[in-house]
């Protein structure tokens, strides 16, 4: 899966893309967890959670018959989660094991040095490197849905209406992440 998340992002053509790519083989995109205990939360988690959101929106894209370009789709598919670049660190705890035993296990824990929210901070990482669209700004930064603090529901659906996108990115996310566990 890791060369079909490469080939996909070798296609995007904008300026700063080699370096985004460059950043992303060096840091641990390719081999992060999607979150610490629940969708994702093992080994190359985040990898396998961007390409399946990037499965489910290519087939809402199509099903909505949306103009969306092929690299604006792998922009907010493979790139969403941006955030959690660089975000979880292996740590240990004791835990018994199936003979009562204690024993040190892995778990993935939060350091967050660039404490700068969840959408935001991943349109800010990717605008690092390459332009986004305004229809990819929204679609990243609103991607989490009603998750959001309440008092973000009239902005967000403002962004939904806006851009269709955002909405359709959002559902997949959450498909993603409750149908499939990932």
């Amino acid at each position: 899966m890791e060369e079909q998340v490469k080939e996909l992002l070798k296609k995007i053509n904008r300026p700063g893309m080699d370096e985004l790519i460059d950043f992303l083989e060096k840091s641990d995109y390719f081999e992060a967890p999607a979150s610490t205990r629940y969708h994702g939360a093992y080994k190359k988690g985040l990898m396998e959670h961007s390409y399946k959101v990037y499965e489910i929106l290519k087939e809402k894209i199509a099903f909505h018959k949306l103009d969306v370009s092929e690299e604006t789709l792998i922009i907010v598919t493979l790139l969403h989660d941006m955030c959690k670049v660089n975000f979880y660190k292996v740590d240990y705890r004791n835990v018994k094991n199936a003979k009562g035993e204690w024993e040190k296990v892995p778990y993935y824990t939060i350091e967050d040095t660039i404490p700068y929210g969840h959408g935001e901070k991943s349109v800010m990482m990717i605008t690092e490197y390459i332009k986004l669209t305004n229809e990819e700004k929204y679609a990243i930064r609103w991607h989490m849905g009603f998750s959001e603090p309440r008092e973000q529901y009239g902005t967000l659906g403002q962004a939904f209406k806006k851009y269709p996108l955002a909405l359709l990115l959002h559902e997949a996310d959450m498909e993603a992440t409750y149908f499939y566990n990932i």
